[in-house]
């Protein structure tokens, strides 16, 4: 499966795909119901006129919903995908070999119903964000499971640590 802004190798699977909840376009699409509100109450008691304003509150909830429905993410066995835009449209892909660190953040609303944002620390270039997915925590396990950057392991075994200490040990001892 190959979609017409991101590209798949031959070897390569995809992992997951996503999009953010359609309540990330509460916020907005509110705001646009309060101008639209604020136009009538003026239009009716003002000037008939002033109700044309309440178009530009109809836009400012119809760009918020275009804003998140087409914003897209895809994970594959190489690479993060992500794709913004209304008008124009805005590609990024980030090589799993690229990914320093994961980290999910989930506010109060989004512990409760299950969403969150994923953080991507990218090598040589800006973080990528992947705001108000389902099951945060899942994807980022699934990136840090790709990328070998999981923190829970140390490297190495004990006999190398201790070989390491032993070493030190004698550096520390020839110096005093």
């Amino acid at each position: 499966m190959t979609g017409d802004w991101w590209f798949q190798h031959d070897d390569e699977t995809v992992v997951w795909t996503g999009s953010p909840r359609l309540s990330a376009a509460l916020g907005g699409g509110m705001f646009g119901l309060v101008i639209v509100a604020v136009a009538l109450l003026a239009a009716a008691t003002v000037d008939a006129w002033i109700a044309a304003a309440g178009l530009f509150g109809v836009g400012v909830a119809g760009w918020e919903f275009l804003r998140v429905t087409r914003t897209k993410y895809v994970l594959t066995t190489r690479a993060i995908w992500s794709k913004r835009g209304v008008l124009g449209r805005s590609v990024r892909r980030v090589g799993l070999s690229q990914v320093q660190n994961t980290a999910y953040t989930q506010p109060v609303t989004g512990s409760a119903f299950g969403y969150g944002t994923v953080t991507v620390e990218v090598a040589g270039g800006p973080d990528l964000e992947l705001r108000r997915i389902d099951d945060p925590q899942t994807i980022r396990r699934e990136v840090t499971d790709r990328t070998g950057t999981d923190d829970d392991e140390l490297p190495g075994t004990v006999e190398q640590w201790q070989t390491v200490l032993s070493v030190v040990r004698d550096i520390k001892a020839a110096i005093e």
